[in-house]
């Protein structure tokens, strides 16, 4: 495994909580409730392991730190701060530190936003999702819009205001009107970062039960488009820019965690599920997902990139963002010129007003994003060795 000592751009550290209160309809992350008994067990062993991971490779600097779930906020303040000196005594953390942590509105108390700031937290994400009682209940969420402005005015008083919130649009009995009332509450709450996630129904979860029994009717494909572009123009005009597919912020408000993973930053992932992706770019690592797998020291499984899936992973998620690819970045991370390899889809991408390339970076038009997947077919078997 290379080292980490020296690296002096970028590095994130991501952490898994895996536990939730309730398993939302929608969700086939690796998350689990009813195994709130594990807490003590699983807090112990993902301080080992980051203690391990700062000692083996010199207690290098991270920029950025994402506290992920689940729901992290379901740990005992006490165990959150365990979680936290862990990290900041295996870890170097930037001045600059972006360092993030997602939080269920309903359940985040005082007592756990004062240890979140006194531990260097300055970035909550909070998973809203919708502003209307009804769609809630069909996502099986358990939190109600005045917890959220609740949770959004006590985090701000704890000292926390780089505050995301988290939308999803295309919900079943979700109406042009019912989205553009969320929308209008949410720009109340006045957010530095906006998400606008489209639904995705996932075989095996009670909400695709619900929806092939009748029970639940999504919005029609053409209404889910107008609820995106509804979003596109009611947070243009509030100034949220968007960066990238599903993601808008005020100036200087973007997620710097994610834009790194997305530019293919290394950064190390530490807890049951979570990945990594090591330095020299070449080699990712996945946890078990298991709790009880991950508990009982089970390796991370790894997956060795070959150079053409490290060119393909650079244009699949540098395409999600406005910015696109830069060619300058393209070809130092990998050796050779982005148009030595792609030339002929990134023809094709231009020449159907899909793709652009200005101000040295090959990027999506709006056109483009909306039909990214099928932009990206035609790169997957460019590059062959």
């Amino acid at each position: 495994m290379a080292a980490l000592a020296g690296i002096t751009a970028g590095l994130g550290l991501y952490v898994h909580i895996p536990f939730c209160a309730r398993k939302c309809t929608y969700c086939d992350f690796p998350s689990y409730a009813g195994k709130m008994s594990l807490r003590g067990d699983y807090v112990r062993a993902l301080a080992q392991e980051i203690a391990r991971a700062g000692e083996l490779h010199g207690r290098p600097q991270a920029d950025t730190v994402y506290i992920g779930g689940g729901t992290p906020t379901l740990l005992m303040p006490t165990q959150m701060q365990t979680v936290l000196e862990a990290i900041h005594a295996a870890f170097t953390l930037s001045p600059q530190v972006e360092f993030s942590c997602e939080a269920n509105p309903g359940m985040v108390s005082d007592a756990m936003l004062d240890t979140l700031v006194q531990g260097g937290v300055n970035r909550l994400s909070l998973g809203a999702q919708s502003a209307n009682a009804q769609e809630l209940a069909a996502l099986g969420r358990q939190h109600t819009w005045p917890q959220v402005a609740d949770a959004v005015q006590r985090a701000r008083r704890a000292g926390i205001t780089n505050l995301n919130i988290d939308l999803m649009m295309g919900l079943p009995g979700q109406t042009m009107a019912t989205f553009d009332d969320t929308l209008s509450a949410v720009l109340a709450l006045a957010p530095a970062h906006i998400s606008c996630y489209g639904l995705i129904v996932e075989e095996g979860t009670p909400l695709a039960a619900s929806i092939q029994a009748g029970a639940l009717t999504l919005p029609p494909e053409d209404e889910e488009r107008a609820l995106y572009d509804l979003a596109l123009i009611r947070l243009s005009d509030a100034g949220y820019a968007r960066y990238e597919v599903s993601n808008f912020a005020r100036p200087g408000y973007a997620c710097r965690h994610n834009l790194h993973c997305w530019q293919r930053v290394p950064y190390m992932g530490f807890g049951a599920a979570a990945h990594s992706l090591m330095p020299g770019l070449d080699e990712r690592r996945a946890n078990p997902a298991d709790i009880s797998a991950y508990l009982s020291g089970c390796p991370a499984q790894v997956q060795q990139l070959t150079p053409q899936e490290q060119r393909f992973e650079s244009i699949m998620l540098g395409l999600r963002m406005v910015e696109g690819v830069s060619l300058d970045a393209f070809e130092a991370m990998h050796g050779m010129p982005m148009q030595a390899v792609y030339a002929a889809p990134m023809r094709r991408a231009v020449d159907s007003g899909r793709a652009e390339i200005s101000d040295g970076a090959f990027r999506l038009t709006p056109n483009g994003m909306d039909v990214m997947n099928a932009v990206l077919v035609d790169f997957l078997d460019e590059g062959q060795e």
